[in-house]
C-alpha cells in the first residue's frame, strides 16, 4: 500500500508511551521556520483542523489508536511530491508538542516520491 507518511519503529514506540499518558494522538505540521517546520503531536482534537489543512494519512503503530497526520495546505504545496517519515531524536522540541517533556523531539525525514508513488497520488 502506498502512503504519503510513515514512521520509524522508534517513533512508534514513543507514540505508544505517549498514548498511555495523553490518550489518542494526532500530528500537525504547519511549516515555516523553527518549531513550525517540525511535526507537532497533540492529543487528538486539541488542534482544530480546517479547510486550510490537508490530511496526509493515518499512521497505525502497533498497539496504538490510529494517528492522523495533518499538514497546512500552504506547506503541502511545497511538500506534495515528497514521502515523509516521522522519526524521533534526542533534544527538546516545542513546548506544545506532547513529547517535549520526554527530552526527545519528533522530526521529519523526507525523500522525493518515486514515479509509481506520484502516479498513485495523481501527481503525475
Amino acid at each position: 500500500m502506498t502512503t504519503r507518511v510513515d514512521l520509524t519503529p522508534a517513533a512508534g514506540e514513543l507514540l505508544a508511551c505517549l498514548e498511555r499518558t495523553h490518550g489518542p494522538l494526532m500530528f500537525h505540521q504547519s511549516g515555516g521556520c523553527c518549531d513550525g517546520s517540525s511535526p507537532m503531536c497533540y492529543p487528538a482534537g486539541d488542534f482544530l483542523t480546517s479547510d486550510a489543512d490537508v490530511l496526509l494519512g493515518t499512521l497505525a503503530p502497533e498497539g496504538v489508536t490510529p494517528i492522523d497526520f495533518w499538514m497546512s495546505a500552504s506547506q503541502y504545496e511545497y511538500w506534495k511530491h515528497t514521502h515523509l517519515t516521522v522519526d524521533v531524536v534526542p533534544g527538546r522540541g516545542s513546548g506544545f508538542s506532547v513529547e517535549a517533556p520526554e527530552g526527545v523531539r519528533f522530526l521529519i525525514r523526507s525523500r522525493l516520491m518515486t514515479e509509481e508513488e506520484l502516479v498513485a497520488f495523481g501527481l503525475l
